[in-house]
């Protein structure tokens, strides 16, 4: 049976009552917080296997609490929104968010996310491979997918899980160019829709900040034109 913990962070009670009461039916154990600080403290402390968090609260905002999350935590995160708007949802996952709703939700649905983004998280942290490398390094560059770790010319790289996921992809399979909409079916394990290859554009956006010198003339992550993504095949020669 389920015993993984949620973490709720909405400033309205109404909600964060229906989603604890349905969370419960699921045999999952959840804490709740009102506001930022409340919620940075519980983290620390409760350390979540995932985060429901609402964009809006009294303290701050949903993806600036994103960002001071994603310092200390892996745990996927779901947004909560009122805001409809495409940028909210860009906003949202770029700043470290695995998945957007808008309310008003269907609670069934959102129970049925959490339990996919669960299985993904776990089937990521225990899989092990039997077969090819689990360490690449050349020139500065070194990431052992095994630990789950990233440096570049010694410095440690952070990234989200989905970053890392989408950079294993290219990585691995240096040969190949993928399509945004393949990188988001192989990913998230769902079919991609026309908004869906934004949200690949902008993770992809993410990981060059964080591992390009030049994030506008990658070295690493390039662009076939009109095609999709590739890892730089000429630095594993």
């Amino acid at each position: 049976m389920a015993k993984e913990k949620i973490l709720v962070i909405d400033d309205e009670e109404e909600i964060t009552k229906l989603i604890s009461a349905y969370l419960t039916r699921e045999n999952f154990t959840t804490v709740v917080a009102h506001n930022g600080n409340q919620a940075l403290d519980l983290l620390k402390k409760e350390k979540p296997d995932l985060i429901i968090l609402d964009i809006m609260l009294p303290d701050t905002e949903g993806p600036s609490l994103s960002i001071e999350i994603r310092k200390v935590s892996n745990a996927p995160i779901i947004f909560l929104s009122c805001k409809t708007k495409e940028i909210d949802k860009i906003v949202a996952l770029s700043a470290g968010g695995d998945d957007y709703m808008t309310k008003p939700f269907m609670p069934g649905e959102l129970v049925a996310r959490i339990k996919a983004h669960l299985r993904r998280q776990y089937s990521l942290s225990n899989t092990v491979i039997e077969t090819g490398n689990s360490v690449y390094e050349f020139d500065g560059f070194f990431i052992d997918f095994e630990a789950h770790e990233l440096s570049i010319n010694g410095r440690q790289i952070a990234l989200t899980t989905k970053e890392f996921e989408i950079l294993r992809l290219l990585v691995e399979n240096p040969r190949k160019v993928f399509s945004t909409e393949r990188i988001f079916e192989t990913i998230w394990k769902t079919s991609c829709m026309d908004n869906d290859t934004k949200t690949v554009m902008v993770y992809i956006s993410n990981i060059r900040k964080k591992i390009e010198a030049n994030p506008n003339n990658p070295r690493y992550i390039l662009n076939v034109r009109g095609v999709g993504y590739k890892f730089n095949q000429s630095l594993f020669k």
